[in-house]
């Protein structure tokens, strides 16, 4: 795959549709669905906050070697041109976040649910993707709130994300693949970005099972369609 490959918004959302309907039904041989992950920790000792975490822990351990990413190569056939390295990592991640959220209560069949997965991987940036769209999140989400947020909304957010991805993997659309999340030894031969990871994982937790995303917002899910 040469560098330079062109990558638009478009494209990034088709991938991030991709990764979600993986995550969600399966299809990646020895890889486990969102919810079986997660159900999979809801079975351990401890509380709630606990079994997340100790997820995310496992998210930037072992599930980002080699050997749980080696299989993803070859099952990595997208409708558009986006680097088998973006979609591992888009992969991984949204597995895990969507896992969080399951683990919280919440319906992942939800469009609006699926909407706030995609704005947790925009990491620290999903605070401000979601004020933006007149969205301010105080107390943990509740799903009767969640499922008032409009479709123009979920469009916006949507927008966002896929628009600050873009940024984040490539200046001006054109992706750099020698900047990208390194891979030692090739596309599928090292780890993915732990650290990445480690926030995107710590923002799903804030949002769907601690008490709050900003300190400083003392109000439950507001929703501004001014």
């Amino acid at each position: 795959m040469s560098k330079g490959k062109s990558l638009t918004q478009e494209t990034i959302m088709k991938a991030l549709d991709w990764s979600y309907d993986m995550a969600i039904n399966g299809g990646v041989p020895g890889m486990d669905t969102a919810i079986e992950l997660a159900d999979s920790y809801l079975k351990k000792n401890g509380t709630l906050d606990e079994k997340v975490k100790s997820l995310i822990l496992w998210q930037n351990s072992k599930s980002a070697t080699s050997g749980f990413l080696s299989g993803l190569g070859g099952i990595i056939t997208l409708p558009v041109a986006i680097p088998a390295n973006i979609t591992s990592v888009l992969l991984v991640q949204m597995r895990m976040i969507a896992a969080i959220a399951h683990m919280g209560g919440y319906d992942l069949k939800d469009d609006q649910v699926k909407c706030f997965v995609y704005a947790c991987l925009a990491g620290n940036g999903a605070k401000d993707i979601l004020k933006n769209a007149g969205i301010q999140i105080g107390k943990k989400l509740v799903v009767s709130g969640i499922k008032k947020v409009p479709f123009e909304v979920i469009k916006k957010i949507n927008q966002a994300v896929g628009f600050r991805l873009l940024t984040k993997f490539g200046e001006k659309g054109v992706i750099n693949l020698g900047k990208m999340v390194p891979f030692a030894g090739g596309i599928i031969g090292g780890t993915i970005d732990a650290v990445a990871t480690n926030t995107v994982g710590k923002v799903a937790n804030m949002l769907f099972i601690q008490d709050s995303l900003v300190e400083n917002y003392d109000e439950p899910i507001i929703i501004d369609m001014k």
